[in-house]
C-alpha cells in the first residue's frame, strides 16, 4: 500500500545495509558454500577410500586386510611372548602367551587356545605367533593333564582366560571384554564347554572337535565348527555336524569342512584353518566387518574346503 506523506515533506530514503552487514552476509555464503564443498568432498573421499570408515570402529587393528594378508603365514604385527608355569596357576595347565608388541593401537582381544586328548600345548603352538600377528593376544595352554575331557577342559580354558585378564604380566594389553576359545579335539569340545558356560564370550571355534555331548542349542556365541572330511576319531557326521546344526538358527555360525584333512589337520601350520580362524575372530572378537568378505558370501567348495555352510549376513 502507498505512503502518503504531509505536502512539502522529502520521503526518507530506504535503507541500505552497512558495509560490516555485506561482508558479514557474503561471508555466511562463502562460509556455507565451502561447508556443503567440505561435505562433499568428505562423501566422496568415503565413497573412494577403503576402510574410511575406520573410526567408527574403535576395535579395528591393523591394516585393511585382503586375501594375501590373512593367508600368510605371519600378519602386520610383531609379536613377543612369554611362559606362564604351571606352577605359577590354577585351574589349568600353563602354557605360553603370545601378544603384538606394538602398544600404539591400545588394547587387543584375546584367544585361549586347548590342545586335544593326550596331547600337549605344543600341538597346537603354530596358531598363537600366526594369530597375535594379526592383533591379538593368544593363549595356548596345556591342561592339567593330557587325559581331561571336554568338560574340564572349558573350564580350564575359562580360568586360563580369567588368568589372562587379571593377573598376567600382559593383562594391560588385552581388552576383558572381547574374549573368545579355541581347541583341537577334546579341546574343541571343551570351547563349546566353555561358550556355553560364560555366554559373553564373543567366538568359540572347535577345530575337529569331539565331544559325548552332540547337541548345543543353548549356545549364544559365535561358533566357526571346522571339521575334516577323513576324520575317523571324531567323524563329521557325528561329531562338527550335529555341532553345527544343533546350534541355533539366529545365532551367527558357520559350518567349514576342510578338504583331504585328518583329525590332526589342525596340529600342523595349515592356510586354510588360519584364514578363516582369523576372519571368525576379527568378525566377532573385534567386530570388525572389513573381514566379513571373507566369510560372506559364503566360500564356494576348493582344493582345501569340501563344504562350506553359514548365516550370511552377520548380525552381531
Amino acid at each position: 500500500m502507498q505512503q502518503h506523506l504531509p505536502s512539502g515533506t522529502i520521503p526518507p530514503r530506504p535503507s541500505r545495509p552497512s558495509r560490516s552487514d555485506t561482508f558479514t552476509g557474503r561471508f555466511r555464503t562463502l562460509t556455507g558454500l565451502a561447508t556443503a564443498g567440505a561435505a562433499t568432498t568428505g562423501l566422496l573421499m568415503t565413497a573412494l577410500v577403503p576402510g574410511a570408515q575406520a573410526a567408527d570402529n574403535p576395535y579395528e587393528r591393523g591394516p585393511a586386510p585382503t586375501n594375501a594378508s590373512i593367508e600368510a603365514s605371519r600378519g602386520s604385527y610383531a609379536t613377543s611372548q612369554t611362559s606362564v608355569s604351571s606352577l605359577a596357576v590354577t585351574g589349568f595347565g600353563g602354557g605360553t602367551i603370545h601378544y603384538p608388541t606394538s602398544t600404539a593401537d591400545g588394547t587387543f582381544g584375546a584367544v585361549v587356545i586347548s590342545p586335544g586328548f593326550t596331547a600337549y600345548e605344543s600341538s597346537i603352538a603354530w596358531l598363537g605367533p600366526r594369530l597375535a600377528s594379526q592383533g591379538f593376544v593368544v593363549f595356548t595352554i596345556d591342561t592339567n593333564t593330557t587325559l581331561d575331557q571336554p568338560d574340564s577342559r572349558g573350564r580350564q580354558l575359562l580360568a586360563a582366560l580369567d588368568y589372562l585378564t587379571q593377573r598376567s604380566s600382559v593383562r594391560t594389553r588385552v581388552d576383558a571384554g572381547r574374549l573368545g576359545v579355541m581347541g583341537h579335539s577334546m579341546g574343541g569340545g571343551g570351547s563349546l564347554e566353555a561358550a556355553k558356560s560364560r555366554t559373553s564370550l564373543k567366538a568359540a571355534i572347535p577345530l575337529t572337535g569331539w565331544n559325548t555331548d552332540k547337541t548345543w542349542p543353548e549356545l549364544r556365541t559365535p561358533t566357526l565348527v571346522v571339521g575334516a572330511d577323513g576324520d575317523t576319531v571324531a567323524p563329521v557326521a557325528t561329531h562338527s555336524e550335529p555341532f553345527y546344526e544343533s546350534l541355533p538358527g539366529s545365532l551367527d555360525k558357520a559350518y567349514l569342512e576342510l578338504r583331504g584333512a585328518s583329525h590332526f589337520t589342525p596340529n600342523t601350520s595349515n592356510t586354510t584353518i588360519a584364514k578363516y580362524s582369523i576372519s571368525w575372530l576379527k568378525r566377532f572378537i573385534d567386530n570388525d566387518t572389513r573381514y566379513e568378505q571373507f566369510l560372506c558370501p559364503l566360500p564356494r567348495p576348493s582344493l582345501t574346503i569340501a563344504e562350506y555352510r553359514g548365516t550370511c549376513p552377520h548380525t552381531a
